[in-house]
């Protein structure tokens, strides 16, 4: 099992030293791991094989930790409430459901260090599998509440206008890089954002400490996935689960080749040769992809993306200041303090 959330310099993985927090967390996303596989076993054999593939390949369960988090800060020390539990699994099948339709179309060759669902069983699998773990994070939360089918069903709608703008591109009177930033508040901070929502308010927590944690997950979650932009040129494959230079590969587009593309737009004579390399037609070719991600990686765009990422995290903990302190705040701050130069 791993729920490891890959906070470096931190216990065990996750954001906080305070020994009650930590076994609290620990222990609720244990409860969090089990329940996240009874929802998805199915007594087709076929449905449960491909409904377990990513659910057992691990994950940073990053979504389901913010929920736990969220109910700390609401209300410090008590027990979590099985409502909370059931939401941080909500969550999770909605994430894993999301990850099965992306890498169809992203044409991802592997997810967490195992094959992409596409390539071993096909995409027309791969994306009824998505759609079958959709259902079920739905049957989950209606067992939470007219309030929480809303907001579940209001947070799909966000992920899959994200996915449909990414898809189309900006306009062309749009900025790009303010495009894709929209893109990635709908496609990926609004669920993290609905997770941290999620604790707070089944904890019983304020409105003041459920709307700091929306804001705290719309700015972290844009972080995390700039983040993610800057790890596809810098990680190793054993590091992240992921083949360095997939987004490259596939032409999805993502904030350090935005910038590159700007730079290169505005003069810039090395931004103009990795732009060449990228428009080569040729990333198909291992070679001349990896020759790409160097390039990349050694322009400043790719810095510039992740002083970006830095930013957004750091924004995100102003969203806490005024609450009191607690160890959950401060596993919060820490968190966000990490998440722009995490290796996976």
């Amino acid at each position: 099992m791993n729920t490891s959330v890959n906070v470096p310099g931190t216990t065990r993985g996750l954001p906080t030293t305070d020994p009650a927090l930590e076994d609290a967390l620990r222990d609720g996303l244990d409860v969090v791991e089990e329940r996240l596989r009874a929802a998805v076993a199915n007594t087709d054999p076929l449905a449960d094989t491909t409904s377990r593939h990513l659910v057992e390949a691990g994950g940073k369960r990053v979504r389901p930790m913010l929920t736990l988090l969220g109910a700390h800060l609401a209300n410090p020390g008590a027990p979590v409430p099985s409502e909370v539990l059931a939401a941080a699994v909500v969550c999770e099948l909605t994430h894993l459901a999301s990850l099965y339709h992306d890498d169809v179309m992203d044409s991802a060759p592997t997810r967490r260090g195992a094959p992409a669902a596409q390539h071993v069983w096909g995409n027309n699998v791969a994306i009824l599998t998505g759609d079958l773990l959709f259902a079920r994070a739905s049957n989950v939360v209606a067992d939470l509440g007219p309030a929480a089918v809303r907001l579940q069903a209001r947070t799909f709608e966000r992920l899959c206008l994200g996915q449909l703008h990414e898809t189309v591109g900006p306009r062309p009177d749009e900025d790009a890089v303010e495009h894709y930033l929209d893109v990635l508040s709908d496609k990926t901070a609004s669920l993290i954002a609905t997770a941290g929502r999620f604790g707070a308010m089944f904890a019983g927590g304020s409105e003041d400490v459920v709307q700091a944690m929306v804001r705290y997950g719309e700015d972290v979650g844009v972080a995390f996935q700039l983040a993610d932009d800057v790890l596809d040129l810098t990680s190793e494959t054993g590091e992240s689960g992921k083949r360095p230079g997939t987004d490259l590969r596939e032409g999805v587009p993502t904030l350090p080749v935005l910038l590159v593309r700007r730079a290169a737009a505005g003069g810039d004579a090395d931004a103009r040769a990795v732009v060449d390399l990228l428009d080569s037609g040729a990333l198909g070719d291992d070679d001349v992809l990896a020759r790409a991600v160097a390039a990349l990686r050694a322009h400043p765009a790719t810095d510039a993306a992740r002083a970006t990422a830095r930013e957004w995290a750091r924004r995100a903990s102003t969203h806490l200041a005024h609450l009191p302190a607690s160890p959950a705040r401060e596993a919060l701050e820490t968190y966000a303090a990490t998440v722009a130069d995490r290796v996976a």
